[in-house]
């Protein structure tokens, strides 16, 4: 594989990644090769810090631990998916670098917890080798929008150390809407979906952080997110982006008619 040349002045880029189904880890598919070719675009990072969705705890976390585990945090897939390990080392140094970011009163280090499939699921392809130090920030579900948004702009500062801050969730996810939809059969994308997810994407060109947080309210974020988890990544990413930085969408399209696979690379 070979990694795009650095952004200006050395700064990684910023990318959220609409990780979809954790089968996307082993099956060759549009999102799959999608994520491979995501790759070609990345300069290579000294360190990655993953935020994704599936870490939504009761407070502000940092993955601690020097060896973090491959997490298995789904039910019901076929056994090759289980049997998938990412052995990518952690870096303890940026672990506490991003605790002090953020404000020791508020981010604290953990040791049990790891990498779980929103991280694991993108990277396979990202980076393959799992050659590069991996540390993952939890979500506090106690916090709204506006504070996510503002943590990631306390992250920025990493960019300029060679940290690539990758959030992992999607756009759109009413799972309930996306599996009724694959049962009956409908392929079609509602209004709905396509509208909160142009509009994002529009929001995101213009460098609009105070609407990316005011969508959080309203009728049409219920229904593109019955639980805010698969939207808050995205927030780090925009908070941690430089105003009139270029924005990109690598990816595009639904899975299951309603599920947006949108990715996002900033800078």
């Amino acid at each position: 594989m070979r990694d795009a040349l650095p952004t200006a002045a050395g700064r990684m880029p910023v990318l959220f990644v609409g990780h979809g189904s954790p089968m996307n880890a082993i099956e060759d598919n549009q999102w799959s090769r999608g994520f491979r070719d995501l790759a070609a675009l990345l300069p290579r990072p000294r360190a990655i810090l993953a935020v994704s969705a599936h870490w939504y705890a009761n407070g502000t976390f940092v993955t601690g631990n020097e060896r973090p585990e491959t997490i298995h945090d789904f039910g019901g897939f076929p056994q090759p998916l289980y049997e998938v390990e990412y052995p990518a080392p952690g870096d303890v140094a940026l672990a506490q670098r991003v605790v002090r970011l953020l404000g020791e009163d508020r981010a604290f280090l953990r040791e049990d917890w790891g990498l779980d499939h929103g991280t694991w699921s993108v990277l396979v392809h990202l980076r393959p080798e799992a050659d590069i130090p991996v540390v993952q920030l939890s979500l506090d579900y106690r916090q709204g929008a506006a504070a996510h948004l503002a943590l990631g702009r306390s992250l920025a500062a990493l960019r300029e150390e060679g940290v690539l801050v990758l959030g992992s969730g999607n756009i759109v996810h009413n799972l309930r809407h996306a599996m009724t939809s694959a049962h009956r059969g409908e392929l079609a994308t509602p209004a709905w979906a396509a509208a909160f997810d142009a509009d994002v994407a529009k929001a995101l060109e213009q460098g609009d952080g105070a609407f990316l947080a005011r969508a959080a309210d309203g009728d049409a974020f219920r229904m593109a997110h019955p639980t805010p988890d698969h939207y808050l990544p995205l927030l780090y990413v925009a908070g941690a982006a430089a105003p009139g930085e270029a924005v990109r969408f690598p990816v595009t399209g639904f899975d299951l008619a309603s599920l947006s696979m949108r990715a996002v690379l900033i800078g």
